[in-house]
């Protein structure tokens, strides 16, 4: 059985949340010795389809042409896209026709968590099974390495000061205003949003507030990786307040670096991160600055320990086995369907 795991425009998605996804499916699948391709003109089996542009919808109608199983994956959804880039309003009933026409039409759809399975599941006309299968975590890529730490240091060289940082792009989805806030009553401590997105699609007011933000806040946008990794174990905090998320990469990768995690007390979390067993949670600026001060100034070892355990639950050789037996499965029955 080979499997095309196709993924459109990757160039441009490179830096995404979802880009990321397509390293940690190869890797998955690899670990779990599924033979795969990124080619759709090479022989396949079924597609894991990752993405809703115009080729990838081509594709899906393909493979229902010539009854080969379509696997849609559910990166996205109708309620992740609200607040987010410039204008999303007026491109949101495109943007949800574009997910729900792919989601209808698929053979099956896998999605990162129990929280994003069920929204889906939700929307009208979307009749095919949904599992829930984590993006996952490389765990050995988050071991502490002292090089990367050092190269964190000199790049930002902020001394002794207590770190805060997050990831992620610039909207007003992703909390970047609560951070500024936060932030602006903590000007003791140094904050870092490493993440980018280009002006032409930020909302406006963000890029306001990106220009009046505090003096103690950096937005170094992308970095070399391996800063990065030096900022994610040197960090004091992770701090995370999305609105809305359909798992979180990047408090995978806090919890993988064993950095003590902030998040906004969201859906998504609510059946796999509890407040103060493996994360911190709260729900506005005071209690996000509460809980920082908290974690800033206490032994949080215990909490980061169980973080580290959470995650891994979520590695790739597990997500592979979890792929793999959907894969397998699923074709067999639609192989006896047909």
């Amino acid at each position: 059985m080979k499997v095309l795991l196709y993924f459109e425009k990757q160039k441009s998605l490179k830096q995404s949340g979802i880009g990321r996804a397509l390293t940690h499916q190869k890797k998955a699948l690899e670990l779990a010795n599924v033979d795969y391709t990124l080619y759709k003109d090479e022989g396949f089996d079924l597609a894991h389809i990752n993405t809703l542009f115009f080729d990838s919808y081509k594709l899906l109608k393909k493979c229902k042409k010539n009854k080969k199983l379509a696997i849609v994956h559910g990166h996205s959804t109708v309620e992740d896209f609200r607040y987010s880039f410039r204008c999303w309003r007026l491109i949101a009933p495109i943007f949800n026709r574009m997910i729900l026409r792919m989601y209808r039409k698929a053979d099956l759809i896998i999605t990162p968590t129990n929280y994003s399975k069920s929204l889906i599941e939700n929307y009208k006309r979307v009749k095919c099974p949904v599992y829930a299968v984590s993006n996952g975590i490389k765990l050995e890529d988050y071991q502490y390495n002292e090089e990367y730490v050092n190269e964190f240091k000199k790049f930002f060289n902020f001394g002794n000061k207590k770190i805060v940082i997050s990831a992620g792009l610039y909207f007003k989805r992703k909390g970047i205003f609560d951070f500024f806030e936060v932030a602006r009553q903590m000007p003791d401590v140094e904050f870092i949003w490493f993440g980018h997105l280009d002006k032409i699609l930020a909302q406006g007011k963000v890029l306001r507030a990106i220009k009046k933000r505090p003096k103690n806040v950096s937005m170094p946008g992308y970095v070399d990786i391996r800063v990065l990794k030096g900022a994610f174990l040197s960090a004091d905090a992770f701090f995370f307040p999305s609105f809305e998320e359909n798992e979180g990469i990047a408090v995978l990768e806090a919890m993988a670096s064993k950095t003590p995690v902030l998040v906004r007390d969201i859906g998504v979390f609510k059946d796999w991160l509890t407040d103060g067993v493996n994360c911190y949670k709260a729900t506005d600026v005071q209690s996000f600055k509460d809980k920082l001060e908290f974690i800033l100034n206490n032994d949080v070892t215990n909490v980061v320990n169980n973080g580290y355990m959470t995650v891994e639950e979520r590695t790739l050789d597990k997500v592979g086995n979890k792929l793999k037996e959907i894969y397998i499965n699923s074709y067999n029955e639609k192989k006896q369907g047909n």
